[in-house]
């Protein structure tokens, strides 16, 4: 307003100077100037009018705003007051779960503390029942040995049945007897016959393998024994017919170069004429 009044002033002091002259010369000039102030009160107004609707929008936001921030003040207060008890609030919780975790602490404590004395306990009463277990199994062996040893015959007999058995044919019998034999009389004179006859019913059954390591029984544990040299014989025989020629061949060669004279360096001579090998000592 104030700048409106400061642009305008100039042309009403010129009016103001035409009106102290002669109203003939300066009749145009008035009417012009009229004119001018008219409008300007015109656009003056106008420009209040607007300058006052303009005053009412901005005071309606003003209002606006502090009606909203005094909403959002007040939400803030609310949220302060709600956060301070839920932080209350938690805090307590907390103090509460605190206090029961330590007390569960407590208890798994004492619980471990049994659980070690349980354990042993346990432990002591395994270790006892292994070591009656032991004591049985022992008692029971003992018992076993000394009803087997009853019920072993003597061994004469038990050689005697084992050979009737052989002879007669009844092949799993006379096995069990030589096998009862060299298992209960292993250092008598005739315990190398047994091994012998154990590896001739290998031998009969085609199993070869097993009849060799009966007949090396025969000869490591009884060399001088009246069936070592039927056992190397036998045993020449059995690796031939096992697929071990060469070792065979060899084996027979010493039958012959060890008992010259015997009848089984007669059987291994003629073994190996008939493989066309040579009985000539190795």
């Amino acid at each position: 307003m104030k700048n409106l009044f400061t642009r305008f002033l100039p042309l009403i002091l010129g009016a103001s100077l035409f009106a102290a002259t002669p109203a003939l010369a300066v009749n145009r000039e008035m009417v012009e100037l009229q004119t001018q102030v008219q409008q300007l009160q015109t656009d003056i107004g106008n420009i209040k009018q607007s300058l006052d609707e303009r005053m009412g929008v901005l005071k309606s936001l003003m209002d606006q705003n502090t009606d909203s921030i005094n909403k959002v003040t007040a939400a803030i207060s609310n949220m302060q007051v709600t956060l301070q008890k839920q932080q209350s609030d938690t805090s307590n919780h907390v103090d509460q779960l605190s206090g029961q975790l330590q007390s569960l602490n407590d208890s798994l404590d004492e619980l471990k503390a049994r659980l070690g004395k349980a354990t042993k306990t346990l432990e002591d009463l395994q270790t006892a029942q292994q070591n009656l277990a032991a004591q049985a199994s022992q008692n029971a062996q003992a018992q076993q040995q000394q009803q087997a040893a009853l019920a072993v015959p003597p061994p004469d007999v038990l050689y005697n049945n084992g050979l009737r058995d052989y002879t007669g044919g009844n092949t799993d019998l006379a096995k069990q007897e030589f096998g009862d034999y060299v298992k209960n009389y292993p250092n008598t004179d005739l315990a190398g016959n047994a091994y012998f006859y154990l590896a001739e019913l290998d031998y009969r059954a085609g199993n070869y393998p097993q009849a060799i390591k009966g007949y090396d029984a025969v000869l490591q544990s009884f060399p001088d024994g009246n069936k070592a040299a039927s056992a190397e014989l036998k045993k020449g025989f059995a690796q031939i017919e096992s697929g071990q020629k060469d070792a065979g061949i060899s084996t027979l060669k010493h039958v012959v170069q060890r008992y010259p004279r015997s009848n089984e360096a007669l059987q291994a001579k003629d073994r190996l004429r008939k493989l066309g090998a040579t009985s000539a000592s190795r």
